[in-house]
């Protein structure tokens, strides 16, 4: 039997790696696991729906990790 899914390759350095795989341990991006295959330190390839929600998720990491140079 052959399961076909739709897929994204991601590239990024490996820090971003460890935390795309991170929020994939804890399930933090829709709620179940989208990493289909780790490739190697810089390719994973992910669930194509999940592409959407994984922006987003890593847009608030990122940007919670900023800081905030209005505030003075």
């Amino acid at each position: 039997m052959v399961n076909v899914k739709r897929a994204v390759l991601i590239k990024c350095d490996p820090a971003m790696r460890q935390l795309i795989v991170h929020l994939d341990e804890q399930r933090l991006v829709n709620s179940s696991k989208f990493i289909i295959k780790e490739l190697d330190e810089t390719h994973i390839l992910i669930d194509a729906n999940s592409v959407q929600a994984l922006e987003q998720k890593l847009d608030a990491v990122m940007e919670s990790l900023a800081p905030d140079y209005n505030e003075k």
